[in-house]
């Protein structure tokens, strides 16, 4: 038995693989980031351990031989030398640092380049550079910055601060083209090159927790890459955000990026355009209208399509599709809008901004795979195969990051497991 743990953004996500890549039993438990000030987000450490410790005890499973780990990217945990988080984590959707990413676009055009990737202020970097600006005595006292998933991990097995190629390239504090850490990028945090913990092979075991082997782990979106077994087309996840992901991508500069550029698990790259509003642009129009999640995707069904717009970008996004400053909106309102109007825009905004997302990565080919919580609702499946003008098909994983995890896992102790896939009736275009 395999253990893949998902530390999401609203929730963390446990599965337990069997050696023939079956699904024998799943455990979620929710949070919410915690948000002490407009714009913040971020949550205690134990916030996710408590929840890993009880989707464990709730799992009920016989014997595990390996735990892996996957974790929301971006956003920084200042550690100690035994890997114990400092302070609270801060979250990739935290917008403190919004000011400080002036400093990346100040970078030589060479090194800005390097780095490949969309100037996000929720990403590791420009966060460390507030915590070197606002809390100096805290960044002194750490002895790393990690992401989410290294720091449960080194609670779990203490020892030395590490993280892996997945998450390390998404810190805008990688050289894509070097492969390694920026130098330049790292001047622009104002702190000193070793606060930056070692990179190992996602795969490697290093401790054990109950007895039980832990690997290192990856991040979230190359494990549901790995999980599904994507390998040409696109790859969809949609849950409290959206992503959208192409394998294959190479590392090359670009100092004007509109998509992100990240590497893989196994040692390649693959290229994301992401959107911070996906499904928390239906959780706030569901909570705005009084709505369960039922009734919300019920009401959706019966609307009138295209009656009303709605944009779904309240929280700004990171360029692309939107920017930083947009925000959502309700169009074309009239005297005879219903809420079911309204719950329709709402699915085919956010539907249409994946449709706009996957435009940025180049014509559709191959196949199109969705998975995450959105993908759940026929309704999504068929307007985004619309959008797309290609056949979806939905993967009914709870969490295919997880599942991944639980991969890396296996390989960790030798063993390669290749998750079984049982795809759901997919959605069609209408044209």
């Amino acid at each position: 038995m395999l253990l893949g743990a998902d530390v999401g953004t609203s929730g963390l996500k446990l599965v337990a693989l069997d050696e023939d890549g079956a699904v024998v039993a799943e455990a979620e438990e929710d949070y919410e980031p915690e948000r002490p000030q407009p714009g913040w987000a971020q949550n205690d450490v134990g916030t996710w351990l408590t929840a890993l410790e009880r989707a464990v005890d709730r799992l009920a499973v016989g014997p595990v031989q390996a735990l892996g780990l996957s974790g929301q990217m971006h956003g920084a945990v200042l550690v100690d030398e035994r890997g114990a988080a400092l302070g609270p984590a801060l979250l990739w959707p935290d917008c403190r640092a919004a000011d400080l990413v002036q400093r990346w676009r100040d970078l030589p055009r060479a090194d800005r380049a390097a780095l490949a990737n969309p100037l996000v202020p929720g990403m590791t970097g420009p966060l460390l550079a507030w915590l070197a600006a606002r809390e100096p005595s805290a960044v002194a006292a750490a002895a790393a910055v990690v992401l989410p998933k290294d720091a449960v991990r080194g609670a779990l097995v203490p020892g030395e601060p590490v993280t892996d190629r997945s998450d390390a390239s998404a810190t805008l504090l990688w050289d894509v083209v070097a492969d390694d850490w920026s130098e330049a990028a790292l001047g622009a945090t104002g702190v000193p090159r070793g606060l930056l913990p070692a990179v190992r092979p996602s795969a490697e075991v290093v401790g054990a927790w109950r007895d039980v082997p832990v690997a290192v782990g990856g991040a979230d979106t190359p494990l549901a890459l790995l999980a599904s077994g994507v390998s040409d087309g696109l790859l969809v996840n949609l849950g409290t955000g959206a992503q959208v992901l192409r394998p294959g991508a190479a590392p090359v500069a670009d100092a004007e990026p509109v998509v992100h550029r990240y590497a893989d698990v196994e040692g390649g790259w693959y290229a994301m355009a992401a959107l911070q509003n996906g499904g928390s642009a239906w959780a706030w129009v569901r909570g705005v209208l009084g709505l369960s999640w039922a009734e919300f995707f019920g009401l959706a069904e019966s609307g009138v399509a295209g009656r009303v717009r709605f944009r779904p970008f309240l929280t700004g996004e990171r360029g692309g599709v939107a920017g930083p400053d947009d925000r959502g909106e309700w169009s074309g309102l009239g005297a005879g809008t219903t809420r079911a109007d309204l719950a329709r825009s709402a699915v085919e905004g956010v539907v249409g901004a994946v449709g706009a997302a996957a435009a940025l990565l180049g014509p559709v080919e191959g196949p199109v795979v969705l998975t995450g919580g959105g993908g759940r609702v026929p309704l999504v499946r068929r307007l985004l195969a619309d959008v797309l003008g290609r056949p979806v098909t939905w993967l009914p994983l709870r969490s295919a990051s997880a599942i991944g995890a639980a991969v890396l896992a296996g390989r960790g102790i030798g063993v390669d497991v290749v998750p079984r896939m049982e795809p759901r009736p997919h959605g069609q275009p209408l044209s």
